[in-house]
Order: structure tokens, then C-alpha cells, then sequence
């Protein structure tokens, strides 16, 4: 395996240790609780589960494959027949029997299956948890969508009140002749234009919750809120680690490497099935005929074959040549995850270090902005300005305040992406 892990990662990373239930660090109990409700309904994660009770059921039947097989067989029959001077007779026979059979794993073809899927078991579990990790995320990212669209909506409702003040000082002016049609048509487009952001938000936070109530596990309906959008903490960086750490800490890479062992242990057992097999086999029995006197007596055998493939028509080499491929896949896929997650990690390091630097700077144009907004208001009523200085300042106060609250929403959902990118605190 050729795989390039860095030394470093090329952000700095904070302190703070990684738990396994960082959605506390948010700072919402009612995101703490949704999560914990979807850790229990979820659908996905029912599914992952049963997948873990199949790779188990599976390696219980590869693992007793190694063992001896046991069976008992009884039977009887009453007959009637003619002795050999031509007389009719009646018998009753009867016999009991044990039997065992044993395949010696003399090329460790059994024990490869047996190792292959306890390897597939493992990488259920992993699959399983990495499942739980993702639906954590899922769920705390959907939940932060569902509160900035909240936030997005009380802004617009804000704004359409602005315009609506506005429209009617526009129409009171355009009464008594103070101002143009052009400025009455104006102030209606601004107005009609906000008021059509509203049903938009509205149809996205039902979208939101229906989405929210699928990864919870329950039948799309209303969500319960906890802390508005700018109340919800950011969360302090957590210690990544070294990046060669990382392979420890996510269970979708300790998955993906189970797989390799399973499938090199598949490949060994196909393997061994082009060399001969042993086996061995032994019956006793015990047989009562009233033809033989009614006495019981006693039947065994002992045996032992060697069977060793001849011709197959390809089918044994075709079946090494695909487990050959199978490992290959399965090693390519495991050198893909590890450097997607590497690949996770800086990109959610780099978005919150430059998310940061943009909010500063959008917080500090909404102050300009409303303030911008406050004089031209002003001015607009004391006649000094027309309408359009007005609108341009609203237009871009009501934007900018917008846009600040997909900034903030995208820094919180960035700490979402990074505790799933470090493992959430997932150790193998």
C-alpha cells in the first residue's frame, strides 16, 4: 500500500478534547435532544443494525463450517417374505445410526473463511457507527438550516413592515403632490418583492422539517426549536491530531480496511480450493431384525477421502482471478477514504477559518448599512433625497442581513462537518 499521509495538517487546530457527543458544545438542548432521538429511530441506522445481526449470523455458519458434523438417523418397518425353501415369514427390523463427517482444513481454506468474515463483521460495526456519526451530523446540519431559515423569515417579516411604512409615505406623498408616480411604483415593487420572499422561506422550513422528521425517524411534522440562530455557540476547534491519527478515529476508514481484510482472506480460501481436500468420515449403528434372531448388533465404518479438482473448465482460476479483483477494489477503496477524509478535514478547517474573517466583515456592513438606511429615511422625509436613495439602502441592508445569516449558518454547520470529518469522537 503506496499512501501519502502528511505530517501535518496545513490549518491550526485547537485544544479543546473530542467527545463523543460534541453536539452538546452547541449550546442547544433541543438540538441535543433531536439527536439523541434520531441516535434511537433512526431508519438508516435500524438498517445498519440488522446488517451487523447478518455479518454475525454469517460468521457463525463460516466458523462452524471448521467443526465436525454430527447426525443420528433411526428407522423400522415391519415385512413379510419367503424364506429360501418358499414358506412366507414376518420380520421386524430396526436400526439406529450415528454418523460424522470432518472436512480437514489441511490448506486453511476454512480458517480464511472464517477470518473473512469475522473481518466482515467488524466492517458492519464500523459501517454501523460511522451510520450513527453521519445521522448525528445530518441531523445538527438540518437543524442549523431550520433555524437560519427561521431567522431569514423574522428579517424579511421585519423588512415587508419597512416597506409597507414606506409604501404608504410614498402614497401620502404622491396624494398631495409631493412626489412622482415613478416613486409610488417604486416603493409597490420594493414592497411586492419582499413580499414574495416570505411564502419562499415559509415552503423551505416545511421542507426543513420534513426533512428533520425523516432522519428522526418519525412521520414529517412541525420540529421543536431551542435557541435562536445567533444564540446557537460556536463551538471551540477541536484538537485534530495528527493526520496519520485520523486512520484511528474515523469508523468509516477502520470499515473500509476490514474490507481489505476480508477480502484478502476470500482470496486465500479461493486459493486452497484449487489444492485437494481431506475429509473423513465415521458411522455406528445398531441393527435388531426378529429375521436374525432379535438380537441387536452392532454396524460401523471408518473412512477417509482425498478429492483434488482435475478439470473445472476454468471455473476454480475464474473464481481466484475475481477475488484477486475484489481485494484490489477493496485496497483502492481504502486508500480513497483515507485521503477523502484528509481531503474532510482541511476543507472544514479552511472554511471556518476564512467563515470567520467574512462574518466579522458582514457584521460590520449591516451596522453601516442601517445606519446608511436611517438617514436616508430621514432625509427621504424631510424631502432632501428622492425615494431611490431610500430603496437602494434598504435593498441592501435587507441582502446583506440575509447573507450575514447564511455566513453564520454555514460557520456552524462547518463545525458540524469537521467533528464528522475528525471521527465525532469515534475511537477504534
Amino acid at each position: 500500500m503506496d499512501l501519502a499521509v502528511p505530517e501535518q495538517w496545513s490549518k491550526a487546530t485547537g485544544e479543546s478534547r473530542l467527545d463523543q457527543q460534541w453536539w452538546n458544545n452547541f449550546g442547544d438542548p433541543v438540538l441535543a435532544q433531536l439527536i439523541d432521538q434520531g441516535l434511537r429511530n433512526n431508519k438508516d441506522l435500524r438498517i445498519a443494525a440488522a446488517r451487523v445481526a447478518e455479518a454475525r449470523a454469517l460468521r457463525d455458519f463460516e466458523a462452524g463450517e471448521e467443526l465436525p458434523s454430527l447426525g443420528f438417523g433411526a428407522g423400522g418397518e415391519r415385512a413379510r417374505a419367503l424364506n429360501p425353501f418358499g414358506k412366507p415369514y414376518s420380520a421386524n427390523n430396526a436400526q439406529a445410526q450415528f454418523q460424522a463427517a470432518y472436512e480437514v482444513d489441511v490448506w486453511g481454506r476454512l480458517s480464511a473463511l472464517t477470518k473473512a468474515s469475522e473481518a466482515s463483521l467488524a466492517a458492519s460495526k464500523a459501517n454501523q457507527d460511522a451510520v450513527a456519526l453521519s445521522v448525528a451530523a445530518n441531523i445538527a446540519a438540518t437543524y442549523i438550516n431550520l433555524r437560519t431559515l427561521d431567522a431569514r423569515l423574522i428579517v424579511a417579516r421585519q423588512t415587508l413592515v419597512s416597506r409597507t411604512s414606506a409604501l404608504k409615505l410614498a402614497q401620502s406623498r404622491r396624494d398631495n403632490g409631493d412626489t412622482s408616480f415613478l416613486e409610488l411604483s417604486q416603493s409597490k415593487s420594493e414592497y411586492h418583492a419582499t413580499a414574495q420572499v416570505i411564502p419562499q422561506l415559509e415552503t423551505a422550513i416545511h421542507q426543513a422539517e420534513h426533512r428533520l422528521a425523516i432522519l428522526l425517524g418519525q412521520a414529517p411534522g412541525p420540529i421543536a426549536r431551542g435557541k435562536a440562530l445567533d444564540e446557537i455557540a460556536y463551538p471551540e476547534l477541536p484538537g485534530t491530531g495528527l493526520p496519520s491519527e485520523l486512520l484511528k478515529r474515523r469508523p468509516d476508514i477502520a470499515a473500509a480496511e476490514d474490507a481489505v481484510v476480508a477480502s484478502n482472506e476470500r482470496l486465500s480460501a479461493a486459493k486452497a480450493q484449487l489444492l485437494p481436500s481431506v475429509k473423513l468420515s465415521a458411522s455406528l449403528g445398531r441393527v435388531t431384525s426378529t429375521a436374525l434372531s432379535g438380537d441387536p448388533f452392532t454396524l460401523w465404518s471408518l473412512g477417509g477421502s482425498i478429492l483434488a479438482p482435475v478439470f473445472e473448465g476454468g471455473r476454480l482460476t475464474a473464481q481466484v482471478n475475481a477475488s484477486v479483483s475484489r481485494a484490489d477494489q477493496a485496497l483502492i477503496t481504502y486508500e480513497k477514504t483515507v485521503l477523502t477524509a484528509f481531503g474532510e478535514v482541511e476543507d472544514e478547517l479552511a472554511a471556518i477559518d476564512r467563515l470567520a474573517v467574512q462574518i466579522s466583515e458582514a457584521q460590520q456592513q449591516t451596522e453601516a448599512l442601517t445606519q446608511a438606511v436611517r438617514i436616508a429615511h430621514s432625509r427621504y422625509q424631510a424631502g432632501y433625497v428622492s425615494y431611490l436613495d431610500e430603496v437602494d439602502a434598504q435593498r441592501n441592508l435587507f441582502n446583506v442581513q440575509q447573507a450575514l445569516l447564511q455566513l453564520q449558518a454555514a460557520r456552524l454547520v462547518a463545525s458540524v462537518n469537521l467533528y464528522r470529518a475528525l471521527g465525532g469522537g469515534w475511537q477504534q
